[in-house]
């Protein structure tokens, strides 16, 4: 399978992919921790069906020291034992940030709220952001067909 655009030799989409991988450097020296950062990312890709983020931030969340057990639950989170309050906060803020066209009303406030009771303003600022960035490299990934399986931590930078 080849991607419809090659994203790395294009000069418009690599200047682009430049800022928005920036503002991943902004995210991820956030005091938001990069476990929740890894868990928001995976999930996100999950539902958007984006192969490449989800193998990409699998692999990167174990590379980090994540265990894989608990990734496998990502899909699951709400039946899942191994997540803290605060990560399952941000995983339905993620999933309720992603899945803006499938409720009226956007996210509701009492998502927010229990997000809010976990995280401060710089942290949900950076959770906001987080789940904003993963679903713009997810769209751009699913909309090129971009194959999934090659990706291997720290391949990027």
């Amino acid at each position: 399978m080849e991607a419809r655009l090659n994203t790395q030799n294009n000069p418009l989409l690599g200047k682009v992919i430049k800022y928005v991988n920036s503002a991943g450097k902004v995210l991820s020296d956030s005091s938001l921790p990069l476990a929740t950062q890894e868990l928001v990312k995976l999930r996100a890709s999950q539902i958007n069906g984006c192969g490449f983020c989800t193998d990409m931030h699998y692999k990167d969340a174990v590379a980090a020291g994540e265990d894989p057990l608990r990734l496998n639950m990502v899909a699951a989170w709400r039946e899942a034992k191994s997540f803290t309050e605060a990560e399952r906060a941000a995983l339905e803020l993620a999933e309720q940030g992603t899945r803006i066209a499938d409720a009226a009303g956007g996210v509701p406030d009492e998502v927010w709220a229990n997000a809010a009771k976990h995280y401060d303003e710089e942290q949900l600022s950076a959770l906001v952001a987080v789940i904003a960035l993963i679903n713009t490299y997810n769209r751009m990934n699913v909309i090129l067909q971009q194959p999934a399986g090659d990706y291997q931590p720290g391949m990027f930078g």
